[in-house]
C-alpha cells in the first residue's frame, strides 16, 4: 500500500491543509520504494507489490494515486529498475525484462514510452548500466557489452545513438569508469588502464577526445580519484600521488591544470578529504591536518584559501562533519564537538559563524542528523531526539525553528525518513509507518502533516 501525504483531517476532525495519506487499495501488498527520481516534474519510483514485483511506478498528482507505468518483467521478482537518472522528462534506468538481462531502458512516464533502449550485451547476459550522467543532453554511463568489459558508453535514447565511446583498457577486463561528473561540457571520471592504473580521465563523447587527464601517481599504481565535484566550473577531487598521501586536487581538464590544491596533512600522511560539497560556490569538506582531528575545512582552489574553518571538537578529537546541505550560502551539516554528540551545525565559512544549531538529543547522546535537504527557506532531515526514533525534522537555522515535523512512527520506534526528492512544490521521501512498512510520503511547503489517512483505490 503506497502512501502519500495530501490534504486531510487530523484526529480532532479539523482539516490540516497540505497533507493527507493517500494509499492504494488494501487488496495490494504494501510497496517498498527503493529509488525516486524527478523526471520533468513527475515523480517516478521503483517499488514492489504482490502482483508485479519491483517495477517502475509514478505518482499521478491529478488523481492523488500511484500508477504502475509498465510491468516490464511480469510476475515476481520484477525487473528491478535501478541507476535511475532523468534528462528532462525522460528517465533512463537499468532494468531486466527476463530476456535481455539488466540493460538500458527509458521512460516518459507512459507504458508506450517505456522501452528497452538497446540490448548492449546481446542475449540474456547483462550489461548492467551504472554511473549514469548527463552532459548537454547526452547520457553517459558505464556498461559491459560482453567483449570489452565495463567501459564508457553514450546514448541519446535510441539504439543507433547508443555506442561505446572508447575501449580505454583494451580487451575484456574493462576500465571500470566510475564517479562520472559533468563540469561544463566535459565529462570527468575515474578509470583504470594497464599503463596508468586508476587515474582521472576526461571525455568529450568521442573516442579521440577520451583521454587520461594526468598520471597523478606515475606508472601502473593508482591515484584512485574519488569525491569528484564541480564548483564554479572547476573539478575538485581527492587523490593520492604516492608522495603526499590522499589530498585535495583540482583540474581544468588539462595535465598542467591538474594539481594538488594543498598538502593539508604535510608529507606522506593523508588528510583524507571527504564529503566534498558546493556551498554557494565555496568547497566545504571534512579533513584532518594531523594536528587536529577530522574537522570542517573550506577551499577556494588555492593553497592559501584552503583552511580549517573551525576545530569543532578541539585537539585531536574528530568532529566528523558530514551530510552537507546548502541554504542561502550557509552550510548545514552533522558534527560532534565531543561533548554533545553528533548534532546539527551550520557555518558561513568563518570560525565565529560556525555554530551548533540545536542539541536535538540533549547531552552526550547523538541525534545523528542525516539526509539533509534544502527546501525553500528550511532544511529537512532525519534525526532522533532520544524520546522519539529517527524521525522527520526541519530547521530554519535557529534553535527555536529546529523542530520535529512529524513522528511518522510514534514512540521510540524509527521511521527512517530518506530519499528526499523535490518535485515541483512537493518533497517526496520514503519512511516506515507505524507498522514498520516503508512507504512513499510527500510534504508541501507548509509542512503540515496528518495523522489520519484516506484510502484511495489504485487505478486499474
Amino acid at each position: 500500500m503506497l502512501c502519500v501525504l495530501a490534504p486531510a483531517s487530523d484526529v480532532t476532525g479539523q482539516e490540516q491543509p497540505g497533507t493527507r495519506l493517500v494509499a492504494s487499495s488494501e487488496l495490494v501488498q504494501p510497496l517498498s520504494p527503493s529509488a525516486l527520481a524527478n523526471a520533468g516534474g513527475t515523480l517516478l519510483l521503483a517499488a514492489t507489490d504482490r502482483r508485479s514485483g519491483y517495477e517502475l511506478w509514478k505518482f499521478d498528482r491529478a488523481h492523488n494515486a500511484t500508477v504502475l507505468i509498465k510491468d516490464i518483467r511480469p510476475g515476481m521478482p520484477g525487473s528491478y529498475p535501478s541507476s535511475m537518472h532523468a534528462i528532462g522528462g525522460t528517465l533512463y534506468f537499468a532494468a531486466d525484462d527476463g530476456t535481455a538481462g539488466s540493460e538500458l531502458w527509458r521512460s516518459d512516464g507512459t507504458a508506450a514510452g517505456t522501452y528497452l533502449v538497446k540490448d548492449i550485451n546481446a542475449g540474456p547476459a547483462a550489461s548492467t548500466p551504472s554511473f549514469l550522467a548527463n552532459v548537454n543532453g547526452v547520457l553517459f554511463f558505464a556498461a559491459d557489452d560482453g567483449k570489452h568489459g565495463f567501459e564508457l558508453w553514450r546514448s541519446q535514447g535510441s539504439p543507433e545513438s547508443t555506442a561505446l565511446v572508447a575501449d580505454i583498457n583494451v580487451g575484456p577486463a574493462g576500465s571500470a569508469p566510475r564517479y562520472l561528473t559533468r563540469v561544463g561540457g566535459k565529462l570527468f571520471f575515474a578509470a583504470t588502464d594497464q599503463a596508468g592504473g586508476t587515474e582521472l580521465w576526461v571525455s568529450d563523447g568521442t573516442s579521440a577526445g577520451t583521454r587520461r587527464v594526468k598520471d597523478i601517481r606515475r606508472g601502473p599504481e593508482d591515484s584512485s580519484p574519488e569525491w569528484l565535484i564541480d564548483v564554479n566550473g572547476t573539478l575538485f577531487f581527492v587523490a593520492n600521488d604516492g608522495s603526499h598521501g590522499i589530498e585535495l586536487w583540482k583540474s581544468d581538464g588539462t595535465e598542467s591544470g591538474t594539481v594538488m590544491v594543498k598538502d593539508i596533512s604535510r608529507g606522506a600522511a593523508s588528510a583524507r578529504p571527504r564529503h566534498l560539497a558546493n556551498i554557494g560556490g565555496t568547497l566545504f569538506f571534512a579533513a584532518t591536518d594531523g594536528e587536529h582531528g577530522v574537522e570542517l575545512w573550506k577551499s577556494d582552489g588555492t593553497d592559501r584559501g584552503t583552511v580549517l574553518v573551525k576545530d569543532i571538537n578541539p585537539g585531536r578529537g574528530n568532529s566528523l562533519p558530514n551530510s552537507f546541505a546548502n541554504m542561502n550560502g550557509t552550510a548545514y551539516f552533522a558534527a560532534t564537538d565531543g561533548v554533545l554528540g553528533a548534532e546539527l551545525w551550520k557555518s558561513d565559512g568563518t570560525e565565529s559563524g560556525t555554530v551548533l544549531v540545536k542539541d536535538i538529543h540533549p547531552g552526550a547522546g547523538s541525534s545523528s542528523p542525516g539526509h539533509l535537504t534544502q527546501v525553500g527557506d528550511r532544511i529537512l532531515f532525519s534525526a532522533g531526539d532520544g524520546e522519539h526514533g529517527w524521525e522527520l525534522w526541519q530547521s530554519d537555522g535557529s534553535s527555536a525553528g529546529t523542530v520535529l515535523l512529524k513522528d511518522l512512527r510514534p514512540g521510540k520506534a524509527s521511521s527512517y525518513p530518506n530519499r528526499f526528492t523535490q518535485v515541483n512544490d512537493a518533497l517526496f521521501f520514503t519512511a516506515d509507518d507505524n507498522t514498520g512498512i516503508e512507504r512513499l510520503w510527500s510534504i508541501d511547503a507548509a509542512g503540515a502533516v496528518s495523522t489520519v489517512s484516506a484510502l484511495r483505490p489504485e487505478p486499474q
